[in-house]
């Protein structure tokens, strides 16, 4: 890269880039933060004088041909993510991009194609999948604590939206108001999707489930009025996989219960895992364990190498969790190694996860999965 550090330009400088990605990316002392994108002038003005980056930019075409940028980190709105990935990976720079790359699963996977072809490295927005409790329990499972997976519980659900009056963001204007339309699986649930993936280990092979639209009249954000939003604020969903395993999978706006509401249980042979990512009297995660030789579930201390430097349960889940993902990104571009854990191509597979659930709301059956017949 011929640089001292990995220089990364962040493309999006709203509320999540402010409380996440840009202090997430800071927080690594082998990273600078040298150029920050948005289309709107103050908000990307006064992101720049927060965080101390000269360089600001409401065009981020602008800065697709600097050699000095190493890595375009895409936290702009859903509709723009995959235009600025492709154009970001045609210039040959590393992305991070948050979730959906895009809303069809071929187009995700046509960018990790794109991604491979050129050597470069991508990265989802699966924040959950980089908590410290997260990291230890998929280590437990890989040294055999849980012996063979057979049942996953997954669970994405908090409150946030069950206040009509809470402005709603992720809104298609254009969406035909008579049919429900794809939200909150998306929006929350595609982080429990890829643990669900990662935990049991097997491909998945159907699934069948549904979706409700519980609160129909919200505030939307951009407009500021109350409109008719027929919006999948509640799912539940099952899936089969190879191995044998069943998987269950409930994703929610309208859940009571604090943010982010994160909760992934694995029953195996030998033992069980549950860890809750859910902020409570100070802490933002929680471990526990059972095993068939003691079945009662027991809290673990989660130790100190699935933290970022200085990092612990009792600070903000988003810098924590975030200050990971970096770091691991950080870890996986700078290292040369082949290892990207939560690229595109696990993005791919967790957006065709989610078209297959949503076929199977429409068409009130069972889906074989992949879509396509072949893996």
């Amino acid at each position: 890269m011929g640089q001292d550090k990995l220089r990364v330009a962040v493309v999006g400088a709203g509320r999540w880039a402010q409380v996440a990605h840009i202090p997430g990316w800071q927080r690594d002392p082998r990273v600078e933060v040298v150029a920050l994108a948005d289309s709107d002038a103050d908000v990307v003005a006064e992101a720049g004088r927060r965080f101390g980056v000269g360089r600001v930019v409401t065009d981020y075409r602008e800065l697709l041909d600097d050699p000095g940028i190493d890595v375009v980190d895409v936290a702009t709105g859903n509709r723009a993510h995959f235009e600025i990935s492709w154009a970001a990976l045609e210039a040959g720079k590393h992305v991070l991009c948050e979730k959906p790359v895009h809303h069809d699963y071929r187009e995700t996977r046509r960018a990790a194609e794109l991604a491979r072809s050129k050597g470069l490295k991508t990265k989802l927005g699966f924040t959950f999948r980089y908590a410290p409790a997260v990291l230890y329990a998929k280590e437990l499972i890989d040294a055999g604590f849980v012996g063979e997976p057979y049942i996953f519980n997954g669970y994405e659900q908090n409150s946030q939206w069950l206040d009509p009056e809470t402005p709603l963001r992720q809104v298609d204007a254009e969406a035909d108001p008579d049919v429900i339309q794809v939200s909150s699986i998306e929006g929350y649930g595609a982080p429990i999707i890829d643990i669900m993936h990662w935990w049991v280990g097997s491909p998945m092979t159907s699934a069948v489930g549904t979706m409700r639209n519980f609160v129909p009249e919200r505030v939307v954000r951009d407009t500021g009025l109350m409109t008719r939003m027929n919006i999948d604020d509640g799912d539940m969903w099952i899936a089969e996989f190879e191995s044998g395993a069943l998987a269950s999978i409930q994703s929610s706006f309208v859940t009571v219960g604090n943010f982010p509401g994160i909760e992934a249980r694995v029953y195996g042979s030998e033992g069980a895992i549950i860890i809750r990512l859910v902020e409570e009297d100070g802490i933002c995660q929680t471990i526990k364990t059972a095993s068939k030789g003691y079945v009662e579930f027991v809290e673990r201390e989660i130790p100190q190498r699935f933290f970022p430097e200085g990092g612990a349960s009792t600070e903000p889940w988003p810098l924590l969790f975030y200050s990971n993902l970096c770091r691991d990104f950080a870890d996986e571009i700078l290292s040369g190694d082949p290892a990207n854990q939560g690229d595109f191509a696990q993005g791919a597979l967790v957006q065709e996860t989610i078209n297959t659930f949503e076929r199977s709301f429409r068409e009130r059956s069972w889906v074989s999965f992949p879509l396509e017949g072949v893996r």
